[in-house]
This record gives structure tokens, sequence and C-alpha cells, in this order.
């Protein structure tokens, strides 16, 4: 299947961050940008199949940025970001090219049934990974089975899906609450404390290799390592 680029302009650090990290895991590559002149000068030297981007930033604005992009792009997908549901910023936004419009406060849910609608009609979809290589390990995520040779450990679904999740963010930073959310719905204490246990299971798994690590990040999260 083929892997869909997405350009994300998007200057509230806090749902830049977790709206990357979500597209990431539903199998988009997603490239952050925090305003909308970052986002330019970066969509001019690499391939985006899509763009999402929040109408009000700094230094360049969204619609600012889809006219600029459109200038060099006819057809690229661009979905809005906004806080705005006046009628005029609603035509402003198509009127600069964009292919759909979602108003915060919205679910990351709403997005993806759009982004996945608009892909629809481009006849692009993504890529939908469950095979992984990690060091001397093979991970299938839809069988729940991590394999080392002929060695094989069957994981439970809370196993296999956080180990997908630091997979598919392998040598970045996976945020705790993003993973809590994603897996476990709610992002309290005891769903937090869980998650460790559950973090402390994989590390135990994965062992044997000395090349993989996954790293607590203070304050943050964890990150999969994979030494070279």
């Amino acid at each position: 299947m083929e892997i869909i680029n997405v350009l994300l302009a998007e200057d509230d650090e806090n749902l830049g961050s977790l709206l990357k990290e979500y597209l990431i895991a539903k199998g988009y590559h997603t490239d952050w940008f925090i305003n909308g002149d970052i986002a330019y000068k970066n969509f001019i030297k690499n391939h985006y199949d899509l763009c999402i981007l929040d109408v009000m930033m700094p230094v360049k604005d969204g619609i600012s940025l889809a006219k600029d992009i459109r200038m060099l792009n006819a057809t690229l997908p661009i979905i809005f970001l906004t806080a705005k549901s006046q009628k005029e910023d609603i035509l402003e936004g198509f009127k600069a090219g964009c292919d759909d419009y979602i108003t915060k406060p919205f679910s990351m849910e709403e997005l993806l049934y759009r982004i996945e609608a608009i892909l629809r009609r481009t006849h692009l979809q993504p890529s939908k990974q469950n095979e992984f290589t990690l060091g001397k390990f093979q991970f299938h995520s839809d069988k729940q089975v991590l394999l080392l040779g002929k060695n094989e450990t069957k994981l439970t679904t809370k196993e296999s899906d956080l180990l997908k999740l630091l997979c598919l963010n392998k040598n970045m930073v996976l945020e705790r609450n993003f993973a809590l959310k994603t897996i476990w719905i709610d992002d309290n204490y005891f769903n937090a404390r869980s998650m460790d246990v559950y973090i402390a299971k994989l590390r135990k798994y994965l062992k044997a290799d000395s090349s993989i690590e996954i790293m607590n990040i203070h304050g943050k999260g964890f990150k999969l390592i994979e030494k070279q």
C-alpha cells in the first residue's frame, strides 16, 4: 500500500503534537510545522499527498499558505483547522482552495473520517502496516506475535497495540497521554500505572536483543530505540 505523506501546519504545540502522533499511528507519514512560513519552505522541498492547515498561525496564516500551495499544485487535498465558524471565513477558506473545513474543537475520529473521504476521492489510501522488523525480532501486530528466530512470543491485545504504537513512532517520543487515550481511552492514574506494567513486559520480551531499547523520556513518554 502507498504511504501517504501529510503536511500539518498548526501553531498550538499540544494539538500539533497530538495530531502528528495520532496520524502516524493511523499509518500516515506526518511532518508537523509550527507556522505557515516554515511549512511552505518544507512544502517546496518535499512531496506531500495532503495538507492540514490551521487558519490562524503566526508569520504566515493558513489562508495565505493555501493560496501559495495552490500556485504550485492545483489538486493537492487541503483541510483547514480553525476556531472560526462564521460563514464568511468558511467561504474564504474554500476560495483559497481548501477541500474541507473542520472547526475546533473537533474529535480526532472526525478529522480521520474527513481525511479518508478526501483520499477515497483522490484514490489514495494510507499504509496499513502490520509487520515490523526490530533488530533480530519480527513483529506481526495483526497476529499479536513477536518472533526471534524460531522462538514465538504471543502478545496480549494491549501489549501488541502498545508495541505497534512504539514501532510506528520508532526513534521518536511516544507521548504518554497519547498512548493512554489511544489504547486505554482514558489517561487516568490507574491506566497510567497499567501502561507502565505493559512497558516493563515489552522490555522483558525485547531484552534478548541488546540493540533494542524502550527508553523513558522524563515528563513526556517513551522512545523505542534501535541502535545501529
